[in-house]
């Protein structure tokens, strides 16, 4: 699958063309939003095969892509790695939620750590070191509270209270999904209204970093789409609230082990 994404600006500030290469369709479409409205022009590509018929040079139209720099996830299905890098011609940029293999930052040109901004991805076109991303979450922050917890535990059984908290991880995981598309399209109304329900649902079972952060997005406290400086924390947040559902998760195997 091939988007391009185009923000109308004047030539004096032509800025590269982007080719952002991500099997996830969540990542690709909001960092392929977050560039649009800095500026960039931005063509996706679902997997490194895809990336390549954009590159390769038809005999007929559309021409071939001629990108300045590439963004390329460092965890693809099929062709992808080092592999890939070896095939792509152009400023080679990996993006990954974690520190990847060695071997594959130093085929490329510049690594950029999921969530990042426009600013950080300037940073590193100009040969800096992009600063990491600003986290909402406390380390310090129960990812349960612990009252609530016991009040569960007095009320039904192990297997009763462990459902509660399995429904609602899967329930964070699809309201993080459609978040992730509001923020996308701009929708901050929707933004907020599922701000209010990740801050209702979780504060029912007392999973505290997860109403924190839904709280914060119901009061407008971080405002991520309203225009186009503030939609750089879209990432951040939503890399927040995954990180919140997978505490969860792991207090879930603690807690309640098989």
């Amino acid at each position: 699958m091939h988007t391009r994404y185009m923000f109308e600006r004047t030539s004096q500030d032509a800025l590269p063309l982007v080719l952002l290469i991500d099997d996830d369709l969540v990542s690709r479409e909001v960092t392929a939003t977050v560039l649009t409205m800095n500026g960039y022009t931005v063509h996706t590509a679902e997997d490194g095969t895809a990336a390549l018929a954009l590159l390769s040079a038809p005999e007929k139209n559309p021409p071939a892509l001629q990108p300045d720099v590439i963004l390329m996830d460092s965890q693809m299905p099929g062709l992808s790695g080092t592999d890939l890098i070896g095939e792509l011609h152009a400023r080679i940029f990996v993006v990954s939620g974690s520190n990847p293999p060695t071997e594959l930052t130093a085929a490329a040109n510049g690594f950029l750590l999921k969530p990042f901004n426009a600013g950080a991805f300037r940073t590193l076109l100009d040969g800096g070191k992009p600063e990491a991303a600003v986290s909402l979450l406390d380390p310090n922050e129960p990812v349960v509270n612990a009252e609530t917890l016991a009040q569960f535990r007095k009320l039904m059984p192990e297997p009763a209270v462990r459902q509660v908290y399995q429904a609602v991880v899967t329930d964070l995981g699809r309201r993080i999904e459609v978040l992730a598309a509001a923020m996308a399209r701009g929708d901050t109304a929707e933004v907020r209204r599922i701000g209010h329900s990740i801050k209702g649902g979780c504060g029912m079972a007392g999973a505290l970093q997860a109403a924190r952060l839904g709280a914060l997005l119901q009061s407008g406290a971080i405002e991520l789409v309203s225009n186009r400086n503030q939609l750089d924390n879209s990432t951040a947040m939503l890399a927040d609230l995954r990180a919140a559902a997978r505490n969860l998760e792991s207090m879930l195997e603690q807690e309640f082990p098989a």
